[in-house]
């Protein structure tokens, strides 16, 4: 009933338009000669009606996410996997919040930046996972426009914030390596909470600035988002409006949230592994290289599946290359930290067995 009202109001509105234009054009123009139409006529008005109607549809039928595997032989594998992986996620990250509260040992500065990195994880996991995780078990992929504007603006407020508090983590550890004696002086519980403050700033900013211009776009192509969530420069492969002010604003952003803090990180790294090279204990110099190379690894990971996503060119993206980078950083990542970070670390795996002596 109301697309039939919109058809006639078009062609009411077009006819009026046109008579207007003629009566316009009657007025200025001689007699004997034909008269012109001023301003828009009625296929430029219905052309910008379409539009509407296309926001509009937008808001109303929403997308459909196509998710991260198709319904085949294999997909109820890969479903117990990323189930399996989310569900570790949750706990490790739990574990990890529990036991830094909990154990007096634990109260350093370094776990209190764990503990909210553990708090991000779990965060940004449960923004992405049980959605695609429901969406298999219903055989539909359907969200509506407003469920994912929130989705892409709590996504990216997550991951922004980690890109901040793991380049400031790395500057973290510089610190107690290199120079252990200032490291009282110069990470202070004051300067952690300028780290915290600053990582959630920056995630917050990032959400404001991008959710908005992404989500603002028309999307007049196919409402099938091919991809397991609402993704940024997935949702922009949509759009069919200027794109210029979104790239301008990604690409700062994209060099303020990850090339900045990946720099930080390799060159705090870098620091850290020529201080342990000198080291004269052997035993000393081999477990420290094996700490650093798994942070590097799980740094590596998050960055470089991101770096990817949202800095190289769109020509070199296809879609099962975007859904396995976005996965190592998106499902992988949250289980990763906390297994390489704390988890085999001797301080925690301490605390775990005094808690469990409790019980």
């Amino acid at each position: 009933m109301s697309l039939l009202i919109f058809h006639q109001l078009k062609e009411v509105l077009g006819q009026s338009l046109t008579a207007r234009a003629r009566e316009i054009g009657s007025s200025h123009m001689p007699r004997g000669d034909k008269p012109q139409v001023f301003g828009d006529g009625p296929e430029v008005t219905m052309f910008k009606l379409s539009t509407m109607n296309e926001n509009n549809g937008t808001l109303t039928r929403g997308f459909t996410l196509m998710g991260l595997f198709t319904h085949d032989k294999g997909s109820g594998f890969f479903f117990s996997v990323i189930c399996a992986v989310f569900f570790m996620a949750m706990i490790a990250n739990g574990v990890m919040i529990f036991l830094i509260n909990i154990d007096p040992h634990l109260h350093t500065p370094m776990y209190f930046l764990l503990s909210h990195l553990s708090v991000i994880d779990t965060l940004y996991i449960s923004t992405i996972v049980p959605k695609m995780l429901v969406d298999y078990l219903m055989g539909e992929g359907t969200i509506s426009f407003i469920a994912c504007t929130a989705q892409c603006f709590l996504y990216m407020g997550f991951m922004g914030a980690e890109f901040f508090l793991l380049g400031l983590m790395a500057y973290d550890r510089y610190v107690a390596i290199c120079n252990p004696l200032r490291y009282p002086v110069l990470i202070s519980w004051r300067v952690c909470w300028m780290i915290l403050a600053s990582s959630w700033f920056g995630g917050a900013l990032d959400s404001f600035l991008l959710t908005p211009i992404t989500m603002s776009l028309p999307f007049c192509a196919s409402h099938q988002i091919n991809h397991f969530f609402c993704e940024a420069p997935t949702m922009l492969r949509l759009a069919c409006g200027d794109r210029t002010t979104y790239e301008t604003v990604m690409y700062v952003c994209c060099v303020a949230m990850l090339l900045i803090p990946f720099s930080v990180v390799t060159a705090s790294y870098t620091r850290i592994l020529i201080t342990v090279h000198q080291m004269t204990s052997a035993e000393g110099r081999k477990k420290a290289f094996a700490t650093c190379s798994s942070h590097m690894m799980v740094v590596t990971l998050f960055y470089g599946a991101a770096l990817y996503t949202y800095m190289l060119p769109q020509s070199y993206h296809t879609p099962i290359k975007d859904k396995v980078f976005s996965a190592f950083y998106t499902i992988l990542t949250p289980l990763l930290n906390p297994l390489i970070y704390s988890l085999r670390n001797r301080d925690v795996m301490g605390a775990l067995k005094r808690v469990v002596a409790r019980c």
